[in-house]
């Protein structure tokens, strides 16, 4: 329990952020459980200080259909790449709930 972090030190963004950081193994295993689901991957980006105001930004149109986890790695550091003062966000879309199956932040920004 040690490793869980003081929710009034650090913004708190969707799932996971009461965590430590992940690594990228455990990254690549909730994108590998997205695609496992059969759920629409979507990367979104936002400036830090807009995060709880505004709407985040899409980036490209969700990945429909997309198996592979190292294309949508690929895609989620080239967001970073681009916007590298930004949050960015993978969300898993489920077609049959018609919501977020999962979301959780990748990058944190510079």
């Amino acid at each position: 329990m040690a490793d869980v972090q003081d929710y009034k030190q650090v913004r708190r963004y969707e799932t996971f952020s009461y965590l430590p950081p992940m690594s990228a193994e455990q990254i690549r295993a909730q994108i590998q459980y997205i695609v496992s689901q059969g759920w629409n991957p979507a990367v979104e980006h936002v400036e830090p200080s807009r995060s709880f105001t505004h709407y985040w930004y899409m980036w490209k149109l969700p990945m429909f259909g997309e198996r592979s986890v190292d294309t949508i790695l690929a895609e989620l550091e080239a967001c970073h790449r681009e916007y590298p003062g930004h949050l960015v966000k993978l969300i898993g879309y489920d077609n049959y709930t018609q919501s977020q199956g999962l979301a959780f932040v990748v990058y944190r920004g510079s």
